[in-house]
């Protein structure tokens, strides 16, 4: 069986490595590193990667009808064993240098837009909307990709256009509102809210291909539907945990630019548990038979 020196490392970035394992293939692997406002923290969450990839496996099965995805292979003799149950086999893909953000409530970085100007990223939304709010009809919203150790920013729907063209923008947009979509519904249906989410998409023989992790608690906002209150933010299964005892609790300054402190053992803890309760109410699988 291979190992991870086996396969170079071509990329790294906040929580995945990629390494290279042939001229089609690349290994995807999710560490247990955790990462809040543009910096990776001291502490990682135990069985953090394990449960991403096996989010991600479930989401690239359920929605494989809607569009094509990356995956090849989670349990496979090409992947090593010490990194089985959290490392993916993936097709190379020409990924396109667009995050595909689909909103279907007022959160985050949509709610400063919107406070400010009525609107977010260009789309213009009823007035008098709070916190927490469900939006008439989910909207797509991308933002730039940055680099490692700086911020995403929101673009509006013309930049994608100037940036990747016409018809690949109307095609990105267009699949990231219905994999939204679909993905909300089935979470509703089992008692969890998908306020917004974000994709990756990449060009396979000319094929708009979903890639990287998806519908994950690091790339998404799941809300439990029974403390679900418009006006205040939500409580969460996903890192805000993490951030909220960041800006509250830690007196970490945000704004000086210095690393965050380490998290105590009982938010490690605590952000470990939501993570696993996110993949078990929505999957309706238990973590413990994932593999690894």
């Amino acid at each position: 069986m291979p190992t991870l020196d086996d396969y170079p490392q071509i990329a790294a970035g906040k929580v995945r490595e990629l390494h290279a394992i042939d001229d089609d293939h690349l290994l995807l692997v999710a560490s247990d590193r955790v990462s809040a406002y543009d910096f990776v923290l001291e502490s990682p969450i135990p069985d953090k990667g394990r449960i991403l990839t096996a989010m991600s496996v479930f989401w690239f099965e359920l929605l494989g009808d809607l569009v094509p995805n990356h995956l090849v292979a989670w349990d496979d003799e090409r992947i090593p064993a010490e990194v089985r149950g959290r490392a993916l086999i993936v097709r190379r893909l020409k990924m396109l240098p667009v995050e595909a953000v689909a909103r279907g409530y007022l959160a985050g970085s949509g709610t400063v837009d919107y406070d400010r100007s009525g609107a977010v990223c260009g789309i213009a939304l009823p007035e008098g909307l709070v916190e927490g709010a469900k939006l008439p009809s989910p909207i797509y919203t991308p933002a730039t990709k940055a680099p490692l150790g700086e911020h995403d920013e929101n673009i509006d729907f013309a930049a994608t256009v100037t940036e990747i063209g016409q018809e690949l923008a109307e095609r990105v947009r267009d699949l990231t509102l219905a994999v939204y979509t679909r993905a909300a519904e089935f979470a509703a249906d089992r008692g969890v809210i998908l306020a917004d989410t974000k994709f990756e998409f990449g060009l396979l023989d000319g094929e708009v291909v979903l890639g990287d992790e998806v519908l994950t608690p690091d790339s998404s906002r799941y809300w439990p539907v029974e403390t679900y209150s418009p006006g205040k933010a939500q409580p969460s299964f996903d890192k805000q945990y993490v951030r909220d005892w960041l800006t509250g609790p830690s007196g970490w300054d945000r704004a000086s630019n210095t690393p965050p402190p380490p998290l105590p053992a009982d938010v490690v803890e605590s952000t470990r548990s939501r993570y696993v309760e996110a993949y078990e109410k929505i999957t309706g699988r238990k973590f413990a038979d994932w593999i690894g």
